[in-house]
């Protein structure tokens, strides 16, 4: 189901993407292996809490989000991890750890790794463990508008 809601909007935007199928894989480095995508391309969607609100942390597969940088970057008291169960909801139609990170689909906000920016492609989760979407890193940018800081 996201994988269509997803295909709907960047058909909308008049997107030039592929899909990449893959054998079932769930964790960053399985699923670049799998896809044969390098890792630094492979964009990671973490739910955080930003001063209780629900956010996108979008960042490389190869990296991990730093907390303590993400409160300084953002001016925030707290920010920690969501817990599943406090965002399974707002995903209904995705599998458990396989979000897309378009915060604009799901009506949050989204920071991203400026790394993420090196490379002309990006690919993600399409909201199941089986296929990824790839696209330039400009069309996302430019439909999703996160905000860049140090993750």
């Amino acid at each position: 189901m996201a994988l269509k809601k997803l295909r709907d909007f960047l058909d909308t935007h008049h997107v030039r993407y592929a899909v990449i199928s893959h054998s079932p894989a769930y964790t960053a480095s399985e699923i670049a292996e799998s896809a044969h995508v390098p890792g630094r391309e492979l964009a990671k969607t973490v739910i955080v809490k930003i001063d209780g609100r629900l956010a996108m942390a979008v960042l490389p597969a190869t990296q991990f989000v730093h907390i303590d940088a993400l409160r300084k970057a953002v001016g925030a008291r707290e920010v920690a991890l969501a817990t599943e169960s406090e965002f399974a909801s707002r995903f209904a139609d995705c599998d458990p750890g396989a979000m897309p990170p378009f915060g604009n689909l799901y009506n949050l906000e989204v920071f991203v790794a400026p790394k993420l920016a090196e490379d002309e492609q990006i690919c993600f989760n399409a909201g199941n463990h089986r296929e990824l979407v790839r696209m330039s890193y400009a069309d996302y940018a430019r439909l999703v508008q996160p905000v860049p800081v140090v993750l």
